[in-house]
C-alpha cells in the first residue's frame, strides 16, 4: 500500500502529468493484484471412460504461471503417453484478468482396466505446484450387435472370417478382417491396429483388398477387406480375438455454418473403436501314421519340376540340378530333403530363391539350385528326387517324385604336355647359311604429298566458329534463365521433375533394404509434389481427398483416379501393417512410375 500511495502522490504533482500518473498507478495496481494471486495447477481428462482402441486427452492447466518444462511421473507400462500440444487462455471478467497455460497429453491404453494417473509436481519460479490424481477407465471392446448394424446406427464395425475351424500346427492359412464403414462417413484417418489377441498363432502380413459397397438390413456400408496370414504354433483349442482397431472418421457437419470460418470445416471428426467377436479353432498335431521318411515339415499343396544339365560330362565335372516347388503354403520354410540315393555324387549346399504371386507371400514358386559332381565313370543316371509334404485339405501326406536323368559320364583323363623331338644329327650336319650383304632397310616407306596451308582447310575454318557459337549459346542460356526466373510455374515444374527422378531412385533403394516406412513416406511425398504442381497447390495441401474434390470434377479418367486412390490407401494401410517383402515393394515401383508420368502430362 505504501508503494501505491507514493505512486498516486507522484502522479498528482502537476496538472500536466495528472492523467499519465493515474494510468501508471492503475497499471501498477493491476500488476500487484495479478502477482499477488497464487499460482495453481489442475489435471483433467476430456473423458474418464473410453473403450480399448480409443485415446483420452489429459490437460494440465497452469493458472497464473507458465512452466519451463514438465517432468512426467511414472505411468503404467500399458499406457502410452505422448504430447498433444500447448494452448493458452486470457480472460477478463468484471475488470479482473486471469491467464492460464494448458499442456495436453494423449493417453492410449494397450489393455482394458482402470489406470491411475499420478499427480504431477512442477517447479515454477521456485514454487512447487502439484495436481490432483485422476483415474481413467478403459472398457473391453465388444462386437457390434446385429440390430444396430441392420438399422444403420452403427457407424463402423469389424468382423473376423476364418477359412475353417480346424488347422494343423505349422500350417499357414489366411483369415480375413472385414471393416464396415457406414456410407455417411466422408473420410477415414489414423487407422491403427490396437490389439490382435491370437495365443497359439503368429500373425503375419496384413494386406488391404478391394473395397466394395454392401447392403446390410436397411443400411449401406463400405466393406474394406483386410487379408492376414496366420500360422498355428501350438496344439489344442485356441482362440483368436477380439481384434480391435482405432480410427478417426469424418462425418458431415450438421446445420449451416455459424460464421465465415466454419465454411472451411469439412465435417465433424469422431474417434471410434471397433472390435470383432472371439473365434475358437482346434489346432491339431500332424499325424505320425503314414509320414514319409523324407518328410521335413512342409505343409500345403505343391507341385515339383526338376531339370539337370549338362548330361554328357567327364567324371568330376559339375552338374547343375534345378528343382522348382510351386504351390500354396509357407514358401520361406521349404527345404530340399536329403537324397540318400545320391551317394555316388559329391553334393554342394543348394541355393534358394522365392518368387511369390500374391501379396501375402503364400502363393508362388521356390527354386533350388544345387551343384553335384559324379565321382566315377560307372554312373549311368542321376537318381530320382523326391519331396514329401502334408496336405491339410485331404488330411494326409503326399510324396512327389521326379524320374532319373540319364547321364553319359566319361573317365577323367590328365593330358601330358607334348614333347618336341629334334634331330641332333641334322643340326650337326647343316651349317648356318652364309650371308654376304645384309640390307639395312627392306622398305623405304610411303611417300606423302604436302597438303594446302591451314587457312585453306575446311576443318581449320570450322574451328574458328567455335567462339562465336559459344557466345551465342551463352546468350541463349541466359535468356532462358531470365525467362525461367519470371515464370515460377515453369520453374516449379522442372524442380518437380528432378524431385520425382531422385525419389524413384530412393524407392528402389528402400525396396532393396526392405524399409517399408521410408518407401511409403517417399511414395506419398512424390504424389503430393506431382499433384501439387499440376493443381498449383502446395505439396503439403495434397491429401487423398483431392481425388474427389479437385480431380474428378475436372474430368480426369477413372483409371488414373483408381490407381491414385490405391497408392494412397496402400500407404495409409502400411502405417499399421508394414509390408515385409522386398519383392512386394519393388513390384509397386513400376506402377508408381507410370502413374507419376501420366500425372506429369495431365492437362488440368
Amino acid at each position: 500500500m505504501l508503494l501505491i500511495r507514493k505512486t498516486l502522490d507522484s502522479a498528482l504533482l502537476t496538472g500536466r502529468t495528472k492523467w499519465v500518473g493515474l494510468i501508471l498507478a492503475v497499471l501498477q495496481i493491476s500488476w500487484l493484484a495479478t502477482s499477488a494471486a497464487a499460482a495453481n495447477l489442475s489435471a483433467t481428462l476430456d473423458r474418464d471412460t473410453i473403450t480399448l482402441g480409443e485415446s483420452a486427452i489429459l490437460a494440465l492447466t497452469f493458472e497464473g504461471a507458465s512452466p519451463d518444462s514438465i517432468q512426467l511421473p511414472a505411468f503404467n507400462s500399458n499406457l502410452q503417453v505422448t504430447e498433444a500440444g500447448t494452448s493458452s487462455q486470457f480472460r477478463i471478467v468484471n475488470g479482473s484478468s486471469s491467464s492460464s497455460v494448458i499442456h495436453n497429453f494423449r493417453l492410449t491404453p494397450r489393455q482394458p482396466g482402470d489406470y491411475a494417473i499420478p499427480a504431477f509436481t512442477v517447479d515454477v519460479g521456485g514454487e512447487k505446484l502439484t495436481s490432483q490424481p485422476v483415474t481413467l477407465r478403459v472398457l473391453e471392446p465388444h462386437a457390434a450387435s446385429a440390430a444396430a448394424i441392420n438399422s444403420g446406427s452403427e457407424l463402423a464395425f469389424l468382423k473376423l472370417i476364418l477359412p475353417r475351424k480346424e488347422v494343423y500346427v505349422g500350417e499357414t492359412f489366411t483369415a480375413q478382417l472385414q471393416l464396415h464403414l457406414l456410407n455417411r462417413i466422408q473420410n477415414v484417418d489414423q487407422v491403427q491396429l490396437t490389439a490382435f489377441p491370437a495365443d497359439g498363432f503368429t500373425v503375419g502380413k496384413m494386406i488391404e483388398g478391394e473395397r466394395r459397397q454392401v447392403q446390410i438390413g436397411n443400411a449401406i456400408y463400405t466393406l474394406v477387406p483386410i487379408e492376414v496370414a496366420l500360422k498355428a504354433i501350438k496344439a489344442g483349442p485356441q482362440t483368436i480375438g477380439p481384434v480391435t482397431f482405432g480410427l478417426v472418421v469424418e462425418l458431415p457437419s450438421s446445420g449451416r455454418p455459424r460464421n465465415v470460418f466454419d465454411i472451411f470445416n469439412h465435417g465433424e471428426q469422431r474417434q471410434l473403436s471397433v472390435a470383432t467377436g472371439t473365434e475358437t479353432l482346434q489346432s491339431l498335431m500332424l499325424p505320425r501314421e503314414g509320414a514319409p521318411p523324407d518328410f521335413n515339415g512342409a505343409i500345403g499343396r505343391f507341385t515339383m519340376n526338376m531339370t539337370a544339365g549338362p548330361t554328357n560330362i567327364s567324371a568330376g565335372d559339375p552338374i547343375t540340378v534345378r528343382v522348382q516347388i510351386s504351390g500354396r503354403g509357407s514358401l520361406d520354410g521349404l527345404s530340399l530333403p536329403d537324397q540318400p540315393a545320391w551317394h555316388d555324387f559329391k553334393t554342394y549346399p543348394p541355393t534358394a530363391k522365392v518368387e511369390t504371386t500374391d501379396k501375402l507371400g503364400l502363393q508362388g514358386t521356390k527354386t533350388f539350385e544345387q551343384i553335384v559332381t559324379p565321382q566315377n565313370a560307372d554312373i549311368k543316371a542321376l537318381p530320382p528326387i523326391s519331396f514329401s509334404f502334408f496336405d491339410p485339405d485331404v488330411k494326409g501326406y503326399r510324396t512327389l517324385t521326379q524320374p532319373a536323368v540319364p547321364l553319359l559320364v566319361r573317365p577323367g583323363a590328365v593330358s601330358a604336355a607334348p614333347m618336341v623331338v629334334t634331330s641332333q644329327k641334322r643340326q650337326e650336319n647343316s651349317p648356318p647359311p652364309a650371308q654376304d650383304i645384309v640390307p639395312n632397310k627392306q622398305r623405304l616407306g610411303t611417300l606423302a604429298q604436302i597438303g594446302p596451308p591451314l587457312v585453306q582447310q575446311a576443318w581449320f575454318l570450322t574451328l574458328q566458329s567455335v567462339p562465336l557459337l559459344a557466345f551465342v549459346s551463352a546468350v541463349v542460356i541466359r535468356r532462358r534463365a531470365e525467362s525461367l526466373a519470371h515464370n515460377p510455374r515453369l520453374r516449379r515444374q522442372r524442380e518437380v521433375v528432378h524431385i520425382v527422378e531422385k525419389g524413384l531412385r530412393d524407392l528402389k533403394q528402400f525396396a532393396s533394404e526392405n524399409n517399408s516406412e521410408a518407401f511409403f513416406g517417399t511414395l506419398v511425398r512424390l504424389l503430393q509434389e506431382q499433384l501439387g504442381e499440376r493443381l498449383d497447390l502446395p505439396a503439403t495441401a495434397i491429401t487423398e481427398a483431392v481425388v474427389e474434390e479437385r480431380l474428378r470434377p475436372r474430368g480426369v479418367p477413372e483409371g488414373i483416379l483408381s490407381h491414385l486412390q490405391e497408392l494412397f490407401q496402400l500407404s495409409n494401410l502400411a502405417r499399421y501393417a508394414p509390408i515385409k517383402s522386398s519383392q512386394e515393394l519393388a513390384a509397386l515401383i513400376p506402377k508408381a512410375e507410370g502413374l507419376l508420368a501420366t500425372l506429369r502430362n495431365l492437362k488440368l
